[in-house]
């Protein structure tokens, strides 16, 4: 198969819409400006305007990207055809919904509220007001991840039995303010991604086993994690996060290596090195049949050509261009079933080891 395999002939992007609507982003905080406006502006979506309830943060950010900040919620929700972008904290999620127009499309940012029953409620909403809804797990959506995916479609990988994270490395939570008191924390805002990828790749797991954890060094909730998806007999699945691997870049990681039965995939997610800033992506695929390890040309990152695909597919859904919406609130609600069952994995007590017996 190796004279077959052909690594710039995976697929990397979406399709456009044919008609892109107007986009209305609630909230101004860092990832607005770091990933969801370089990827409108270089996808050539229109933007209609920025809210936020801090209107001096809305504004300071709309003049940079020459956009309007709008004065008050009213007139950002009577733009005509909108796509609704809540790049907003999860507790503010449920009554941004509420109000939306009924039958809107909405581009939510993950997680999916707090908890499973914030979800829950965020589902029952969305349903309540017919809203064509999706969460920004957009990792499924990044170039190296679609590519990842046809690879493994076209079978040069055989079956896939091992999807292993391995992720030591130094995040600066201090840009998310908001996060500050929180009593869930890397796994309800960061590991969800790979929770998301993996069921957009394996399906959904049997359950979790976890522990998730923080660090003396800090107060931020929980920065820590090992897990174990249980995919039965057949299938390995296994993450090891540590964002408090602060020693400088040499021995740093952020890595998925992906093995079938006949090939096999290595990914770097370069964005969480460095952050923003971040490191280039790569993918490499040892396909079935080949000798050698073959680098696949990236035409993009994840950061912010993964957003640039997500609302891609979301404008094409709600323009009846694409007749199934990926990672819909409906499909969501189950990644967010799988953390909750990773954190109360972790809350309960672990299989005792016996003592040693006595004399």
């Amino acid at each position: 198969m190796t004279e077959s395999f052909d690594p710039g002939a995976l697929r990397q992007w979406w399709p456009k819409p044919s008609n892109p609507r107007p986009i209305v982003i609630f909230g101004a905080g860092s990832i607005v400006g770091d990933a969801h406006l370089p990827a409108y502006r270089k996808a050539g979506f229109p933007v209609a305007g920025i809210y936020d309830p801090d209107h001096s943060k809305a504004a300071a950010l709309a003049d940079k990207w020459a956009l309007r900040a709008f004065e008050n919620e009213v007139d950002a929700l009577s733009v005509p055809d909108a796509i609704f972008d809540l790049a907003t904290p999860p507790a503010a999620h449920a009554a941004i919904l509420g109000r939306l127009p009924v039958g809107a499309a909405a581009l939510i940012q993950k997680p999916m509220g707090s908890d499973l029953a914030a979800a829950t409620a965020i589902l029952d909403i969305c349903r309540t007001r017919k809203l064509k809804a999706a969460v920004n797990f957009q990792l499924r959506f990044a170039p190296m991840m679609l590519a990842l995916k046809d690879a493994i479609a076209k079978g040069y990988l055989g079956e896939v039995v091992d999807f292993d994270a391995w992720l030591a490395l130094a995040t600066p939570w201090g840009l998310w303010p908001f996060l500050k008191g929180l009593p869930r924390i890397e796994i309800a805002m960061h590991s969800i991604h790979y929770l998301d990828l993996v069921r957009g790749l394996l399906g959904n797991p049997l359950g979790a086993h976890a522990k998730t954890i923080g660090h003396p060094n800090h107060e931020v909730a929980q920065t820590r994690t090992a897990a174990i998806l249980d995919y039965g007999d057949r299938v390995r699945c296994v993450l090891s996060v540590n964002h408090d691997h602060d020693f400088g870049r040499k021995f740093q990681a952020c890595e998925f290596r992906i093995s079938g039965t006949s090939g096999a995939a290595y990914v770097k997610l370069g964005v969480n090195l460095d952050y923003p800033k971040g490191e280039p992506d790569e993918l490499w695929i040892r396909p079935a049949g080949g000798s050698e390890w073959v680098s696949v040309p990236l035409e993009g990152a994840w950061f912010p050509d993964a957003f640039v695909n997500r609302m891609a597919h979301l404008q094409r859904f709600a323009a009846g261009e694409d007749h199934e919406l990926i990672g819909s609130v409906e499909d969501a609600w189950q990644t967010m079933a799988l953390v909750e069952a990773a954190y109360q994995s972790s809350a309960a007590p672990a299989t005792a080891i016996a003592p040693l017996p006595g004399r």
